[in-house]
């Protein structure tokens, strides 16, 4: 059952790296991811990112790499590291309009390679959260984290 079980796990992650493959560098709105491919190789990205984010005097919380968490678990995955960041001050603010956008904070950055080698940074989109929480209040607040997430990505971003 558990080999079963592996073996479902292992094709689902087929099937989606081989979507992850050919997404383009701005998904629809209709699901508020952000792509933005990077000029750097997998550990130079992260690192570029963590550098801007620390230069900024952001809160670095944590850095989740998620390929070595599926090794553990027996399972191939292309390097996918989570880096998790925010600014408590700005951030829990939308709480404050509506306690489930705890959901979405604080700030996730996925960097990730895709089957070509190609590197990307993902992010979600800070109106589209704004929407997705019925967020109407804090339009100020939306636009400045969306300037800071944007200005952390454009740190790989390629030309």
């Amino acid at each position: 059952m558990f080999t079963r079980i592996v073996k479902v796990c292992a094709l689902v992650l087929a099937v989606c790296g081989i979507a992850m493959s050919s997404l383009p560098a701005r998904a629809s709105d209709s699901d508020g991811i952000v792509l933005v491919k990077s000029a750097y190789p997998m550990g130079e990205t992260i690192r570029r990112l963590k550098s801007d984010i620390a230069d900024k005097k952001i809160m670095f919380f944590m850095e989740v790499d998620q390929s070595k968490l599926a090794a553990d678990a027996g399972i191939a995955l292309r390097p996918s590291t989570l880096l998790i960041f925010g600014n408590p001050p700005l951030g829990t603010q939308f709480m404050t309009s509506n306690p489930l956008s705890g959901l979405d904070w604080p700030v996730r950055l996925l960097v990730f390679q895709d089957r070509n080698g190609a590197v990307w940074a993902a992010y979600t989109d800070f109106a589209w959260i704004a929407r997705r929480h019925a967020i109407t209040d804090r339009v100020a607040q939306f636009k400045m984290a969306s300037m800071v997430v944007e200005s952390i990505a454009s740190a790989v971003k390629a030309k």
